[in-house]
C-alpha cells in the first residue's frame, strides 16, 4: 500500500538531517582551515553520495530501479548550497505502489535538508527528452550511478551516445555560449559579476568539457593534455583560474548561507576579507580581489576560444579552401592562420600583423586555434626592444589609422594579453575595479567603450544617434588621434594623483615613441589632460553665460580642440553607465558646443553684444506667438544683466510669456512644461521673495519624486523670486506628463501660499552600492573670479533628502543660492550652488558652515 511515515521513519529523518548537518559543517570548517576547494567539492558531493544510498538501501527499492547523479553532482562538484541533481531510473512498468515510493522519497530527501532537482524517467524517457532537450541532454552527458545495476546504466549510456550527434552538440553548445554572453552584453568586466554565468566564469569551462565529452575526446583537463587539445602550460593557466573561481563561488556560498552566484557590492569586502587580502595605498582589498577575479575571468575567456576551436578540428574533417593573404599567412574558414607555427617566435612583428590583417578582412571571424596558442605562447615576446622596433610602431599606427575595425581588434587585443603588453600602462589597469559609483565597468572595459563610441560615431549607419557628433568626425582630419586620446584617458586610473595629469605624460611619451607630428601628439596629450573639463563646464557652470563660454573658449583655443574635446566627452560619458547619459546633458554639451564654436569664431567677447542678441532673439520668439513688440516691458525693466546671462533666449520668452500680464501679482505663479529635450520638465517659480524658499522648493520635489537637475535662482529688482527648475520625471512613472504639469502646478502653488512649516529631510533607502562603497562627502567653498559670489562643491553619494539637508543647512546660516547644477553621475552626485552670505569671507566661518553641511551628509 505504499511506503508510510512511521516513528521509526521520523527517527530516520531526524537522525539524517543531524548527520547532514554535522558533515557540512565538519567540512567548511576543514575548508576554512586548508581552503582546499576540490576537497571541498568532492567531499560534499561523497557525503551525499553515502546518505542517499543509505536512505534508499532503508527503503528498499527493487533492483530494476536506480539512482543516477546527473548535472554537477554527476561530475563531483557540490558547492555548499548547490542542488543535488538526481534521476531515478525507472524501469519499463510502473505500478502505483512504485510511484507513491518514488514520491515519498523525494519528500523525504527534502525533509532532511537536501536541496534536490530530480526527474523520475524510464529509460527511452531519458533518450527522448535528451533529443529534443539540450539541457537534458547536457544533465545526463554527466551521469554517474549510485544505485544502479551495471548493465542498466550501460544501456542508458551506449543510449544517449547514440543519439548524440557530435557536431550538431557543438554548435548548440556554442550558440547556448553566445546567447549567455549576450545576456551579460559580451563583458566579463561588470562590476557584479556571475561567477558561473558571466563570460569567463565557470560555465565557460564546463562548456569546454561538455563538448568534449560528446566528441569522446575527454572528461578532465588531463584527458585533454592527453589527446593533444590542450598544452601542459595551458592546461596549469586553466586550474589556476578555474580554482579562483571555484574558491569565489565557494565563499560566495558560506557568507550568504544560500546559493548565491553573484559578486554583489553586498558581499565583496567579506569575501575579500575572507580571502586574505587587505587594502593597499591605491586599493580597496575588494577592489583588489576583483581584479584577481576578471583576470581569471580572462584567462577563461582566452583559453575557451583556443580549446572550443580545437574541439572542432577533432570534429569536422573536411577542410574548407584555402585563401592566401601573403607569404606568411592565410585564411581558412574564416580564421586567420599562419603557415610555420614558429613565427611569431621567429618574427614578433607578426604579432601585430596578425591583428591588422584581421582588421583589413571583414571577414574574418577570428584567428585559428593553432595561431592563437602561437600568438598566446609568444606574448613575452612583446618587450621593451619590441616596443621600440619602429616596424612594430608603424603597424599599431595602421592599425589605429585603419578606416574601420579598432574596436574589434583592440578587444581581441586585450583579451588574448597584447594590448597591455604593447602598451604597460593598459597592461596595468586591466580588470581594474572603480567604486566610484558611476562607473559600471573596469577601467580597461570603459577605455575600450569611449574608443569603440568613437568608432560608432564615424559610421554611416548610426549616424542618426548622435547627428553632430557623426559629422564633425566625418569632417575631423586624423581621427585616429581621438583613438588615442580614448585609448589614454583613463590609462592612469588606480595609480594614486590625479589621472588625468599622469595619463597626459604617458600620451606624450606614446605619441613620441610613434613619430606623430608635434601638432597631433600635442593634441592627443591635451585631450587626455583635459578630457573632464568640458563635462564640468557643461554640468557644472552656466552653459548661457556669456563669461563662461569666454573663460571656457580661452582654454580650448581652437575650433579643432573643441570637436575633437566634445567627441570624447560624449563618448566617455556614454562609456560610463547606460544611466549616466541623458538627453539634458547631451543639450548641455552641444549648447556649450555651439556656443563655444560661435565665439571662436568671432575671435571677440562683448558682454553687451551677447546680451543684445539673447534679447533679440527671445523677442523674435514673442512675435512668433503673436505677441505685441511692447509685450516684454513691464517685466523687462525689473531683470538685470545677470537674469539675461544666466537663461537663454528660449527660458526669457516663455518667462515672458507667462509673467508680462502679472508682474506684480502676489499669488504664486508656477508653470510648467515639457523641456526641448523630452527629457524632463521645465518649471518656472515666481513669487514675492520669501524665507526657505528654495529649501521648500527642494522638499517638494523630493517628496513628489522629482530630481532636479537645474535650479537657477534669481531675484528682481522689486523684490520677486524668479526661479527656474529643469527637474527628472519620477522613474517608472505611469502618469502622462501632462498630468504631471497639472500636478505640480496645483500643489505647489498651493504650497507656497500657504508656507506650510519645513518637514525634515527625507530619509529613504540607500542604494546598495552606496551602502557598501561609501563615498566620504566633500566640501568646497570658494570665491569666484570676480568676487561678487561663492561657488560651493558638493560631492557626495546620491541619497533621498540630499538637497534638503543642504539647503536646511544653508537656511540656518542665512545662505542665499543663485544657480544650483544638479549632477547625478549613477549613485554620486555632484552638485554646485552659487551662492552670498553674512560671513562667508571669514575663514572661520567658512570652516564651521563647511563642518555642519559634512554633518548633514553624514546622518
Amino acid at each position: 500500500m505504499g511506503h508510510q511515515p512511521t516513528t521509526d521513519n521520523l527517527t530516520d529523518i531526524n537522525s539524517w538531517r543531524s548527520q547532514l548537518q554535522q558533515v557540512r559543517a565538519s567540512i567548511r570548517d576543514q575548508y576554512l582551515h586548508n581552503h582546499d576547494v576540490e576537497w571541498l567539492l568532492k567531499a560534499h558531493s561523497l557525503a551525499i553520495d553515502a546518505l542517499l544510498c543509505n536512505v534508499w538501501h532503508t527503503l528498499d527499492f527493487p533492483g530494476d530501479v536506480g539512482l543516477i547523479a546527473v548535472g554537477g553532482y554527476g561530475r563531483e562538484e557540490i558547492y555548499p548550497f548547490s542542488d543535488i541533481d538526481l534521476l531515478i531510473l525507472l524501469p519499463d512498468q510502473v505500478d502505483e505502489p512504485l510511484t507513491r515510493k518514488v514520491e515519498y522519497l523525494v519528500g523525504l530527501f527534502w525533509d532532511i535538508g537536501l536541496d534536490i532537482g530530480h526527474s523520475v524517467r524510464t529509460l527511452s524517457e531519458c533518450v527522448n527528452e535528451a533529443a529534443n532537450d539540450l539541457t537534458i541532454q547536457t544533465t545526463l552527458l554527466e551521469a554517474r550511478p549510485l544505485v544502479c545495476k551495471q548493465e542498466r546504466f550501460k544501456q542508458l549510456r551506449d543510449a544517449l551516445h547514440a543519439q548524440l550527434v557530435p557536431l550538431r552538440f557543438y554548435e548548440a553548445k556554442l550558440l547556448e555560449q553566445q546567447q549567455r554572453h549576450m545576456r551579460f552584453h559580451g563583458v566579463a568586466y561588470n562590476l557584479e559579476p556571475n561567477i558561473k554565468e558571466s563570460p569567463g566564469g565557470l560555465r565557460d569551462l564546463q562548456t569546454i568539457i561538455w563538448i568534449a565529452t560528446g566528441a569522446n575526446t575527454g572528461r578532465t583537463w588531463a584527458d585533454l593534455v592527453q589527446q593533444g587539445v590542450l598544452s601542459a602550460t595551458e592546461a596549469r593557466q586553466i586550474l589556476r583560474a578555474e580554482k579562483v573561481l571555484k574558491n569565489l563561488r565557494v565563499g560566495l556560498h558560506y557568507l550568504a548561507k544560500r546559493r548565491e552566484d553573484r559578486l554583489l557590492f553586498d558581499l565583496q569586502n567579506q569575501v575579500a576579507r575572507a580571502g586574505g587580502f587587505t587594502d593597499s595605498t591605491t586599493q580597496r582589498a575588494s577592489e583588489r580581489l576583483m581584479q584577481t577575479y576578471y583576470r581569471a575571468a580572462r584567462t577563461v575567456l582566452q583559453l575557451n576560444d583556443i580549446l572550443v576551436q580545437n574541439l572542432k578540428g577533432r570534429i569536422v574533417s573536411v577542410l574548407a579552401p584555402v585563401e592566401v593573404l601573403n607569404e606568411r599567412f592565410f585564411a581558412r574558414n574564416n580564421l586567420l592562420l599562419v603557415r610555420d607555427l614558429k613565427l611569431f617566435e621567429k618574427q614578433p612583428s607578426a604579432i601585430l600583423e596578425a591583428f591588422l590583417l584581421m582588421q583589413q578582412h571583414t571577414s574574418l571571424s577570428g584567428l585559428g586555434a593553432k595561431t592563437l596558442r602561437a600568438l598566446w605562447n609568444a606574448r613575452g615576446k612583446i618587450n621593451a626592444e619590441f616596443r621600440a622596433n619602429p616596424r612594430n610602431q608603424q603597424l599599431f599606427m595602421e592599425i589605429m589609422r585603419a578606416p574601420r575595425g579598432q574596436t574589434r581588434v583592440l578587444r581581441r587585443m586585450n583579451l588574448y594579453g597584447i594590448l597591455g603588453r604593447y602598451i604597460p600602462a593598459f597592461g596595468r589597469i586591466v580588470g581594474l575595479m572603480q567604486h566610484d559609483l558611476f562607473h559600471v565597468y573596469t577601467v580597461d572595459e570603459h577605455i575600450l567603450m569611449v574608443v569603440r563610441n568613437l568608432r560608432r560615431f564615424a559610421i554611416a549607419d548610426f549616424a542618426h544617434e548622435y547627428p553632430l557628433c557623426s559629422k564633425l568626425i566625418a569632417d575631423f582630419d586624423k581621427p585616429e588621434i581621438l583613438y588615442l586620446a580614448g585609448l589614454f584617458h583613463d590609462i592612469a586610473k588606480g595609480r594614486g594623483g590625479d589621472h588625468s595629469s599622469l595619463g597626459m605624460l604617458d600620451a606624450k611619451d606614446f605619441c613620441l615613441q610613434h613619430s606623430l607630428s608635434d601638432a597631433d601628439g600635442n593634441l592627443v596629450a591635451w585631450l587626455v589632460g583635459q578630457h573632464l573639463n568640458m563635462s564640468s563646464v557643461a554640468q557644472k557652470q552656466d552653459v548661457y553665460d556669456p563669461e563662461v563660454i569666454d573663460h571656457f573658449a580661452n582654454q580650448v583655443g581652437t575650433q579643432r580642440r573643441l570637436t575633437a574635446l566634445y567627441l570624447l566627452t560624449v563618448a566617455d560619458i556614454r562609456g560610463t553607465s547606460p544611466k549616466v547619459w541623458n538627453n539634458w546633458k547631451a543639450k548641455l554639451l552641444e549648447d556649450l558646443f555651439h556656443a563655444t564654436s560661435r565665439h571662436l569664431s568671432t575671435g571677440n567677447f562683448n558682454l553687451g553684444t551677447y546680451i543684445e542678441a539673447r534679447q533679440a532673439e527671445a523677442q523674435a520668439l514673442l512675435r512668433y506667438y503673436g505677441l505685441t513688440t511692447d509685450v516684454h516691458k513691464a517685466l523687462w525693466k525689473e531683470l538685470d544683466t545677470v537674469y539675461f546671462m544666466r537663461h537663454d533666449a528660449r527660458e526669457i520668452a516663455w518667462h515672458t510669456r507667462a509673467l508680462y500680464w502679472r508682474v506684480q501679482d502676489i499669488e504664486p505663479v508656477v508653470k510648467a512644461k515639457l523641456s526641448d529635450d523630452g527629457d524632463g520638465l521645465q518649471i518656472l517659480v515666481y513669487v514675492p521673495d520669501q524665507p526657505q524658499l528654495f529649501a521648500r522648493l527642494c522638499h517638494y520635489f523630493e517628496r513628489a519624486r522629482f530630481s532636479i537637475g537645474e535650479a537657477k535662482i534669481y531675484t528682481t529688482r522689486h523684490g520677486y523670486a524668479l526661479d527656474s527648475f529643469y527637474v527628472f520625471m519620477p522613474e517608472n512613472s505611469t502618469d502622462h506628463y501632462r498630468d504631471l504639469i497639472a500636478l505640480i502646478e496645483y500643489e505647489l502653488t498651493n504650497r507656497l501660499r500657504h508656507q506650510a512649516p519645513l518637514e525634515p529631510p527625507l530619509a529613504g533607502r540607500i542604494s546598495r552600492q552606496l551602502r557598501h562603497f561609501p563615498l566620504q562627502p566633500q566640501i568646497s567653498i570658494r570665491s569666484d573670479d570676480k568676487q561678487n559670489y561663492y561657488v560651493m562643491s558638493v560631492i557626495a553619494g546620491d541619497r533621498p533628502g540630499l538637497l534638503s539637508r543642504i539647503t536646511t543647512v544653508l537656511t540656518a546660516w542665512q545662505i542665499s543660492i543663485h544657480s544650483a547644477k544638479i549632477s547625478t553621475l549613477g549613485e554620486r552626485a555632484e552638485d554646485t550652488f552659487l551662492i552670498t552670505g553674512p560671513g562667508l569671507c571669514d575663514s572661520k566661518t567658512m570652516v564651521q558652515l563647511e563642518a555642519d553641511l559634512l554633518q548633514a551628509l553624514a546622518g
